[in-house]
């Protein structure tokens, strides 16, 4: 089975809206990282756009501020 597919049963691919609403940025700011190539990794599913919480998740750690100093 090809680990990139393997989604526990309670997971769902986000929307762009609850992408937004989890980030707490609006909707175009996504549309505008979408463009740019700089969002979290996304998959087209018919004619939208969707979202795994997992990469998300992954992508944030990306863009953390926190260099490891005594913070």
């Amino acid at each position: 089975m090809n680990g990139m597919w393997v989604l526990m049963s309670t997971d769902r691919l986000w929307t762009l809206q609850e992408l937004a609403d989890f980030l707490g940025v609006p909707t175009q700011s996504i549309y505008q990282m979408n463009w740019k190539g700089t969002g979290p990794r996304s998959y087209k599913v018919g004619r939208h756009r969707r979202y795994d919480p997992r990469d998300v998740r992954q992508w944030l750690e990306t863009r953390s501020s926190d260099t490891g100093g005594g913070r």
